[in-house]
């Protein structure tokens, strides 16, 4: 069986991001794969900036990430009730290339964050961000990761195992979407 392809999205630019970290674990617990992170250092969008220079190259890098891979991992931050403004801007751009890679995409949402709620307001948004995209958004279970700054390990693993064995489930059913 050939190795399956995910990319991961943060949305966080952070070194050290919870959000980054939660990638990588849930990279690590889906098992055989190549895992890439995608960078989402973008420029602002600006569709006076569209028009005078087109879609930047490394938008379509990005969307040619998602068109390849067999299924994407986002996680976000909550800022302010809502998802970064980092990744609100890589989707908003991503819509605007050629390529359109989300139709039918696996994808798995999670977040990260300080608070008690986990990031659970701004995985709620972010899940209304890509309706138009029509990817296919697993619904559960659902990865809140609350307190993230006692959630790893000096290794960077998670320490919870309910957040494991949560985390874990969703993999599974991550990879039970793909198409082989």
């Amino acid at each position: 069986m050939a190795t399956h392809k995910l990319l991961g999205i943060s949305g966080s630019l952070r070194k050290g991001s919870h959000n980054t970290l939660l990638l990588a674990e849930a990279a690590r617990l889906f098992g055989d794969a190549e895992y890439t992170e995608a960078d989402l250092n973008l420029p602002l969008y600006n569709g006076d900036d569209e028009e005078a220079d087109g879609v930047p190259a490394a938008v379509d890098a990005l969307a040619q990430q998602i068109a390849d891979a067999d299924a994407v991992l986002i996680s976000t931050p909550e800022y302010n009730k809502g998802p970064s403004g980092v990744l609100k801007n890589a989707l908003d751009w991503v819509s605007r290339s050629e390529i359109k890679p989300w139709g039918g995409k696996p994808v798995a949402v999670m977040s990260a964050a300080a608070g008690r709620a986990g990031g659970e307001r701004a995985q709620m948004v972010l899940r209304g961000f890509m309706v138009p995209f029509r990817p296919v958004i697993l619904q559960g279970p659902e990865i809140h990761l609350a307190a993230s700054y006692e959630a790893f390990d000096e290794h960077g693993q998670l320490t919870g195992e309910m957040y494991i064995k949560e985390l874990t489930a969703l993999m599974d059913g991550l990879r039970a979407q793909i198409k082989v």
